[in-house]
């Protein structure tokens, strides 16, 4: 525990422009300096570098290109290995965990050892990898680097320890799964094959041990050649050649006939006792033309033949669909009998697996559901119904839906917004599904004690808006909005006017939402704001619009209309009763050049509808097209419903709604709100002349030298997390440059007609451009001076700063303030903060009738780089809240007991502040610079210089550990934490060495230390950097491996053990040990230890389930072993009381012989 004593004097002697300069300016780089004060401020910190710590906590979602599945049907636990080197293992709800392999190869297959807590994976890199699935977090125990040779299929057989591992030589080798060492007992495909083929069999496709013998092995090469290989006479049992290339293969549990895939969309059966030819050829899409020729169809790329006791056997195939069908979707066809269905998928098939009772090849298979992988979706067919239905999906696997473009997180939300959302999101769930429960339900998972209500909110490209309950690590979807309801369906257009419409125009840029009041906003990239209330009864509601004429120009003639929707600081004379209502422009109005203008990009729906019980629209704003130029997106926003204000803010200025009112308080240029404090001289112009420049970053360009030069300066990305934190340069897809950008900020040119007004709805998930994550001395020294400078030489070009940050707030205005009022800070791309004040009536009546009241009062302070975040402490460091709204349904039924007035929570700055005084501290942070001012004085306390190779993406002010911090994420994948108010450095963590726009755009922070981001287009990754819940993460995380009995091999009988062969009887550890055997060349495949050993066992579940597992393990182990020398010194007894008898008769028979008689 620290504490901090600042003497605060020189209050009075203090200036607007002394403060807004660095007080840093002369220190080094992240060193925090204080300004002196007259008063005493005592504020004891308690937070310390212990109580932070980064970890990954979970990952949501479905697996990014998936490409391996493997089940473990005694555990009953899933896997999905990726191209990208993960693996998702899943279980029951609350059991799922994510492994990455370090080298980030693709993951080629996935082996589960049965019963074992162990899993292998082979990856595109031709490495084995043995993972420990019996601790809460997995990790690798042995690794085998092949050397020489590509890895294409593996094989493990049930209660094996021998793992077989077929190479793109045809060779076939054999690993010791305990010791991963290679065996030296190899197939070589010169062997399997014989002498007279010419031609080398391609790579191994397909291992199977026969389920009669284990001693017997099925080989498939892929050009269509079949061997059966006798493990221990060491040669070839039968061999086949077969026309067509074989994909995949599968046995008859009797192990007298197996089944195979071909290229050309046919299955074929063949018969042990008659391996000449197959006994039959289906081709099961493909009909007879009328020339009698087959048709020509698709491969069949997997086959599985499972046998059922009930019923006839099950072939379930994917492929094989004739080609003449052009965009027919990817199947999944189930045979079952004469039977044959055909289960269409959205997306191509993966991988698929039949799930079956039993582990034991040799047994009647009876399967109950195939789990089908596809490249976006994961579903499971429940083959025990005639009509196979899926069953219900328990996994966030549609979060990719739609594709994500922004994300919100919410800790420690009121408790009853879960349930609530939750019983309303129900009424709308798909109905069909299968009514078993869902089959993978292996592993363990209790509800933690450290658990608080999460929410986690997604925007996608399609305009549809998702709350998820994110409580106790988990993700379970609660509710869905399509905000796209509000509009009426856009027209299709041709021609030139197609380009100017947007792809995606609904889709969601930001939102703002207040869980007390349960008021919720959405910014969308039509440059329209769309304002919701929440009810739980359906209602006949009229949507109010208003429309914003938020392109302010220096030298422009502002018409009667204009002066109308632009009002200057709003009194209560200076309200137009027109800006109620629609404006009367019509969509039909163009200018001269057939271009739109004065109406919005998106027509709201005019007529009374019908809304259900949830959230209902109730306003909504736009942006309108002005001499043809659309409207640009809009940058910030902030709601507060205390106040009944909506603020927001684009490159062009600010506008303030009063929606109780459905009035515009505010709408002026960002020029404008600085009246006679400007801190800039800038020389103003009419931005027309633009249009015939062709000069230096004026102009559109589409070559790569401008591009590059976007890129490289200074702070920012283009619209970071839904909204742009800084307009310094926007980057586009595809390369193509989407408005032309000054040092400080977009430039006014106009467009041409045939340019599109807007970039792409970009995908968060799909923007792969990285950001830069370091700069050149000189580029650093460039981009700083033309962005930030005060110079006339710079600010002469552009007379335009974007709002990229607003908070609402109770505060103080001016320095002479005795009392807090209502106030909205305002942030903006040239790191100058601004304090607005405002008058808002108190009585309820007179705030429904009175206009609110507002008026710049001049700059505070100014920052380097964009404005990101403000926080409001009070002078004992606590966090201030911004007032709200208490929740009241508006469409509940009539009770004249209750009165129907707005019931408001104020959290004031001055309520717990008798003993140190008035005022509060406002915490400002920009993208490479953090501030700490005492108001009403307007004071710099503290200052911190974050960051001067990268630039800050994300900051927040976060309650962790009972006390509060700055939290930041730059552009350089460091995650830091600072103190307050002194902002001392708590962290620094390199926790992404490389952050791409998709991760920009949707990092965010919440409180109890926790965050997340899209790590890819189709998951979320949850972090905490708390070491409090770091501690406690064992606990929240589930257990994948629980102690289960092995299932008994049914009894075969005397006839079938007599007749059936004698597997039982096969003995690897004598063929492939290296007694027998001998050792694998050293140079063929390299052994690497893992490091999950003692350190895997460390970080293992400490709870009582896992400890009582491990124990009983050891003890079943120990048992074993015990009962396995009781045998051998029993047998070692038997044999000396057989010498004895032999020696005794020996002597009896020799006793009375001479020594001559022998």
């Amino acid at each position: 525990m620290k504490k901090f004593r600042k003497v605060l004097d020189g209050l009075t002697t203090s200036s607007p422009g002394g403060t807004m300069g660095s007080p840093s300016s002369g220190s080094a780089a992240g060193t925090p300096t204080a300004a002196p004060t007259p008063k005493e401020i005592d504020i004891q910190e308690t937070l310390v570098s212990e109580n932070f710590q980064m970890c990954k906590t979970v990952r949501h979602g479905f697996p990014c290109q998936p490409t391996a599945l493997a089940f473990d049907p005694v555990q009953k636990i899933l896997a999905i290995g990726s191209r990208t080197g993960g693996v998702r293992i899943l279980g029951r709800p609350g059991v799922d965990c994510y492994c990455q392999h370090e080298s980030g190869s693709a993951v080629l297959q996935l082996q589960f050892l049965i019963n074992e807590g162990a899993l292998v994976t082979a990856c595109a890199d031709d490495t084995l990898h043995l993972w420990n699935l019996r601790q809460r977090r997995p990790a690798v125990l042995h690794s085998l680097k092949f050397n020489r040779e590509r890895i294409t299929f593996c094989h493990l057989p049930f209660q094996s320890k021998w793992l077989y591992v077929g190479t793109e030589r045809g060779n076939t080798h054999i690993v010791n799964i305990e010791s991963f060492i290679l065996s030296g007992y190899v197939i070589m495909w010169n062997k399997a094959i014989e002498l007279s083929t010419k031609t080398h069999p391609g790579p191994v496709v397909h291992l199977s041990d026969c389920p009669k013998d284990e001693g017997k092995l099925l080989i498939g090469f892929e050009s269509g050649m079949i061997v059966q290989w006798d493990l221990r006479g060491k040669k070839a049992d039968f061999r086949i050649c077969y026309d067509e290339a074989i994909h995949s293969a599968g046995w008859h549990h009797e192990g007298k006939q197996f089944m195979c895939s071909h290229s050309d969309g046919s299955l074929s059966m063949w018969n042990l006792r008659n391996t000449t030819k197959p006994f039959q050829v289906t081709f099961p899409h493909g009909k007879i033309q009328k020339d009698g020729r087959k048709e020509s169809c698709k491969p069949i790329l997997k086959v599985e033949y499972k046998t059922s006791r009930s019923s006839e056997p099950f072939v379930i195939f994917s492929g094989g669909l004739s080609y003449d069908k052009a965009g027919r979707r990817p199947t999944l066809t189930i045979m079952h009998g004469k039977a044959i269905t055909v289960l269409e998928m959205d997306y191509p098939i993966v991988e698929f697996m039949a799930l079956c009772e039993t582990p034991y090849n040799n047994e009647v298979q009876e399967p109950y559901a195939v789990v089908v992988l596809l490249e976006k979706d994961l579903i499971v067919v429940d083959l025990t119904q005639s009509n196979y239905p899926v069953f219900e999906n328990p996994y966030p696997m549609d979060i990719h839906e739609s594709p994500v473009t922004c994300t919100a997180y919410f800790a420690d939300c009121p408790p009853d917004i879960i349930p609530i959302l939750y019983s309303i999101g129900a009424k709308h769930k798909k109905t069909g599904y299968s009514q078993k429960e869902w089959p993978i339900a292996g592993g363990t998972w209790t509800l933690g004690s450290n658990t608080y209500p999460e929410i986690i909110i997604t925007g996608h490209a399609d305009g549809s808006i998702k709350f998820w309950d994110a409580s106790a690590i988990t993700l379970q979807m609660l509710y869905k909005l399509k905000t796209s309801k509000a509009f009426e369906k856009p027209k299709p257009v041709e021609g030139r006017a197609a380009d100017l419409v947007e792809e995606d125009p609904f889709a969601v840029q930001m939102v703002s939402w207040c869980p007390q009041s349960r008021i919720f906003c959405v910014v969308g990239i039509s440059a329209h704001i769309i304002l919701y209330r929440f009810s739980k009864y359906d209602a006949n509601t009229q949507i109010t619009s208003l429309e914003v004429r938020l392109q302010c120009e220096s030298e422009d003639v502002i018409s009667p209309s204009d002066n109308e929707n632009n009002p200057c600081f709003s009194e209560s004379g200076s309200h137009s009763p027109q800006t109620h209502h629609h404006h009367p422009a019509s969509p039909g109005s163009r200018t001269p050049e057939g271009n739109k203008d004065t109406i919005p990009c998106l027509k709201v729906k005019e007529r009374m509808v019908r809304v259900p019980p949830g959230y209902q629209a109730e306003l909504v704003i736009q942006l309108l097209w002005v001499d043809g130029e659309p409207p640009q997106q809009i940058t910030s926003l902030d709601i507060n419903s205390a106040y009944g204000l909506l603020a927001f803010g684009n490159c062009n200025g600010l506008a303030v709604v009063d929606y109780l009112q459905k009035t515009i308080l505010l709408c002026m240029s960002t020029l404008d709100l600085y009246g006679a404090a400007d801190p800039y001289q800038r020389l103003t112009r009419s931005p027309r002349r633009n249009r015939q420049s062709t000069s230096g970053l004026t102009e559109l360009s589409d070559n790569q030298q401008s591009i590059d030069m976007e890129r490289s300066k200074s702070p920012t990305s283009d619209h970071v997390n839904g909204h742009c934190t800084s307009p310094t340069s926007q980057l586009c897809s595809a390369g193509k440059p989407r408005v032309p950008m000054g040092p400080e900020g977009p430039r006014l040119t106009r467009r041409g007609p045939g340019r599109p007004p807007f970039r792409k709805a970009q995908s968060a998930a799909c923007m792969e451009i990285s950001l830069p994550v370091s700069h050149t001395e000189e580029s650093r020294e460039n981009s700083f001076s033309r962005s930030r400078s005060s110079s006339v030489s710079s600010i002469d070009r552009d007379t335009k700063e974007a709002i990229t940050t607003l908070q609402f707030g109770e505060s103080y205005g001016r320095k002479n303030d005795a009392l807090p009022n209502p106030c909205l800070w305002v942030g903006t791309s040239l790191g100058v903060v601004l304090v607005i004040p405002m008058s808002i009536p108190t009585d309820h009546e007179e705030r429904m009738e009175e206009p609110v009241t507002m008026g710049p009062s001049g700059t505070v302070l100014m920052l380097k780089g964009s404005v990101l975040r403000f926080g409001f402490l009070d002078c004992m460091g606590s966090l201030i809240q911004s007032p709200y709204e208490v929740w009241r349904d508006l469409n509940g039924p009539e009770d004249p007991d209750r009165v129907r007035k707005r019931k408001l929570v104020h959290f004031s700055p001055s309520s717990s502040q008798d003993s140190c005084g008035e005022g509060h501290l406002a915490v400002v942070c920009s993208e490479r610079q953090a501030k700490v001012i005492l108001m009403p004085s307007q004071s710099v306390l503290f200052v911190h210089n974050i960051t001067e190779s990268s630039f800050v993406l994300r900051a927040d002010v976060v309650s962790v550990s009972n006390s509060v911090c700055l939290a930041c994420f730059c552009a350089n994948g460091h995650i830091m934490t600072l103190s307050l108010p002194s902002l001392r450095p708590l962290m620094d963590v390199n926790y992404l060495p490389l952050t791409d726009m998709r991760i920009a755009r949707t990092f965010c922070f919440t409180n109890g230390g926790q965050a997340l981001y899209l790590s890819s287009p189709t998951e979320i990754q949850r972090i905490t950097y708390s070491q409090e819940m770091c501690d406690n993460l064992q606990e929240m995380l589930g257990e994948l491996f629980t102690p289960i009995e092995t299932p008994e091999a049914q009894n075969r009988g005397f006839l079938k053990g007599f007749f059936g062969g004698n597997s039982h009887n096969f003995d690897r550890e004598e063929l492939f040990g290296e007694a027998a055997a001998g050792k694998a060349s050293r140079s063929l495949a390299q052994h690497i230890p893992g490091q999950a050993g003692m350190e895997g066992m460390k970080v293992a579940a400490s709870g009582v389930v896992g400890d009582l597992a491990r124990a009983r393990i050891a003890l079943d182990e120990r048992g074993q072993r015990l009962g396995e020398l009781e045998d051998r010194t029993a047998l070692m007894m038997s044999s000396a009381e057989v010498f004895s008898k032999h020696a005794h008769e020996l002597m009896l028979k020799c006793k009375d012989k001479k020594w001559y008689q022998f």
